[in-house]
């Protein structure tokens, strides 16, 4: 089990934590920031410029997965981490990750009042000599990301056991979430489990479209990025039938035919990913009414909408945009288009 600490910077999430693995029996202290911090030894510069936050690096996120699981293989009992994680897509891709490998994670907010926060920001001690400048940097970060953690209060709220923090000691905050975990109060994260690949694959989505056109895009919890509806073919099932039983899961809608296929499209494998074949299928137009009894069911998708072509290319990852292109314009062709890595072939 992960108990993660979540929270804004000078919240006390590292101090909290280093408290709680004394409360928590078998349990084992890990920072995330030290995976950061090897990042800085293993990429090259000029990679490092071009995010302005690990947590923006794929590199990272995928680290932390790793690391945590190996950390608990090796270990067992309780790994604590803390770490602030505001944007929910990565927060999804970490906890999707552990998930998929069966670690469930009991996510914790140590919540601060913003007056109190900045109180203790600007209380920090700072470093003599040649560190003040650093010291300097740490915590004007500290307060540029004050605004960011207050814009992700909503999701984080409804997503985590909430303990404030704001009058309470390092040690206090930890026996508060000690008990929160030991009672259940602090749940496990209620996240699909999907097993990563340990070969090529086979996927369906289906393309659904609005009255004016538009086709439908989700936003799964379990990987970055928007997708089509659908999902991997299981052993033994009809591709097209496992877009349609995949969109019936997924938005409760149930297709009364078998959808048309649109286009083939071979993923080439990137590691860690192993790729495979893509179909797309034309699932049809939705009328009024049948937008109106869309679903999302369940923990596995976040989101849903209806978009044009133009904005699709700005939800979608490169990849997955290529292939809903072509997919576009073998459905006004009435054809099938084979496609190798997004390109027409043949």
């Amino acid at each position: 089990m992960i108990v993660w600490v979540n929270g804004a910077f000078g919240a006390g999430k590292t101090t909290t934590a280093r408290e709680l693995i004394d409360l928590i029996p078998n349990s084992t202290f890990y920072d995330p920031e030290v995976t950061g911090a090897a990042l800085e030894h293993l990429l090259p510069p000029k990679r490092l410029a071009e995010v302005g936050d690990f947590q923006d690096l794929p590199m990272w996120r995928r680290m932390v997965v790793d690391t945590a699981a190996a950390l608990l293989a090796e270990m067992g009992g309780v790994l604590v981490v803390p770490m602030t994680l505001l944007r929910q897509e990565y927060r999804d891709e970490i906890f999707g990750g552990l998930a998929s490998r069966r670690i469930p994670v009991r996510h914790v907010l140590l919540q601060v009042e913003e007056t109190i926060l900045r109180e203790r920001i600007a209380a920090r001690a700072e470093p003599g000599g040649s560190a003040a400048d650093a010291g300097l940097r740490v915590r004007q970060r500290a307060y540029d990301h004050i605004e960011p953690y207050l814009a992700a209060l909503e999701w984080i709220v409804s997503d985590a056991h909430v303990v404030d923090g704001s009058r309470l000691t390092p040690y206090e905050a930890a026996v508060a979430v000690a008990e929160a975990v030991r009672s259940g109060a602090a749940r496990p994260c209620d996240i699909v489990q999907t097993p990563p690949p340990t070969a090529e694959t086979l996927a369906a989505g289906v393309l659904l479209f609005d009255e004016a056109d538009r086709v439908l895009l989700v936003d799964p919890t379990y990987k970055p990025g928007w997708e089509f509806p659908g999902g991997v073919v299981e052993r033994g099932e009809a591709p097209a039938r496992a877009g349609v039983r995949e969109v019936a899961e997924e938005t409760g809608i149930r297709l009364e035919r078998v959808p048309r296929l649109l286009v083939v499209d071979w993923e080439p494998p990137r590691p860690p990913g192993f790729g495979g074949l893509r179909l797309l299928f034309d699932g049809g137009r939705l009328d009024g009414e049948s937008v109106e009894r869309v679903l999302l069911p369940g923990p596995e998708l976040r989101e849903w909408r209806f978009v044009r072509e133009e904005d699709a290319a700005r939800l979608l990852p490169p990849e997955r945009y290529e292939r809903l292109r072509w997919a576009l314009r073998a459905r006004e062709r009435g054809t099938v288009l084979n496609l190798e890595a997004g390109v027409p072939v043949g």
